[in-house]
């Protein structure tokens, strides 16, 4: 398929791109590209306009904060390069399990995380990581800048709260010393997108689980923080039967109608899928039962 016309921007700058944004109605922002292009030849969006900021410098950079907890990736960040990073991989496992699941390798290589998170593809790896880390996309747009929690940050099927006028331009997520994390997907055999994938921070003394952040993508309409099985883990032991007992509350941690049913598999199997992987990935992040 091909898509409809559209004009073509190239911006040089944030700046530019946030006033090319203000001067073309309806104009979508493209770097890697690779998950609005599928759906544009497909017919499911047809921008009038789109501003190139792939080449922009300095929004790729991956490091650790200055004076404060927490790493800074750069909203034009590989997926590849996300994956590859000693400083993701050591303080935030959870985004780079996600990167390294996402696609294929030519998406990884090309696709970056800022565009990922402000498409809202509720069947992407990322999302889940985000909010299990608790992370925040830091975006400016024609009035200023501002902060959105990943809580926040996903509003519907491909819906976010990056206004249409706004520029990712890095994620934050905080760092824990006493925390582990990670990601586990069950792939589409036929998309390669995350049917089930769920992401888990916990925070431990060895002996108890202090904290804990469980989210989920692909399995529902929107990525979502899995609050029932957060509730039952802390505060608990650091042990099998804690962990089946979180993951069998994690399909009532939603309505019944959050869960997407399609030609793969019913909301119902999907549910049943999201109790075996939330197990797993707790199993994996905490290396019980292993």
């Amino acid at each position: 398929m091909y898509t409809n016309d559209f004009d073509y921007h190239r911006a040089d700058s944030v700046e530019e791109a946030v006033e090319l944004l203000g001067d073309h109605d309806g104009a979508e922002l493209v770097a890697g590209a690779h998950g609005l292009l599928p759906r544009m030849k497909t017919g499911d969006e047809s921008p009038p306009a789109l501003i190139d900021i792939g080449q922009l410098s300095g929004l790729d950079a991956i490091e650790e904060l200055d004076g404060e907890n927490g790493i800074s990736v750069g909203a034009l960040a590989t997926h590849a390069e996300i994956a590859d990073s000693e400083i993701v991989r050591e303080h935030a496992t959870a985004l780079a399990d996600a990167a390294s699941e996402l696609g294929d390798p030519p998406v990884r290589n090309g696709g970056t995380i800022g565009g990922n998170l402000a498409h809202g593809d509720p069947r992407s790896d990322p999302p889940a990581a985000l909010l299990a880390l608790e992370g925040t996309l830091e975006v400016r747009g024609s009035n200023g800048e501002r902060t959105i929690d990943a809580t926040e940050l996903f509003e519907g099927h491909f819906e976010t709260a990056v206004a249409d006028d706004e520029v990712v331009t890095a994620i934050r997520i905080p760092t824990d010393a006493d925390a582990v994390s990670g990601y586990r997907k069950r792939r589409d055999p036929l998309s390669g997108y995350a049917m089930v994938g769920v992401g888990v921070w916990l925070r431990t003394d060895g002996e108890t689980i202090q904290s804990a952040r469980v989210a989920v993508t692909g399995a529902t309409t929107t990525p979502a923080r899995l609050s029932a099985v957060e509730d039952e883990l802390e505060g608990s032991a650091v042990s099998e039967e804690t962990i089946t007992a979180a993951a069998a509350e994690a399909g009532t941690a939603l309505d019944a109608d959050a869960f997407v049913s399609d030609v793969q598999a019913s909301a119902e199997y999907r549910e049943h899928l999201l109790t075996i992987d939330t197990e797993r990935a707790l199993s994996d992040a905490l290396d019980v039962g292993q």
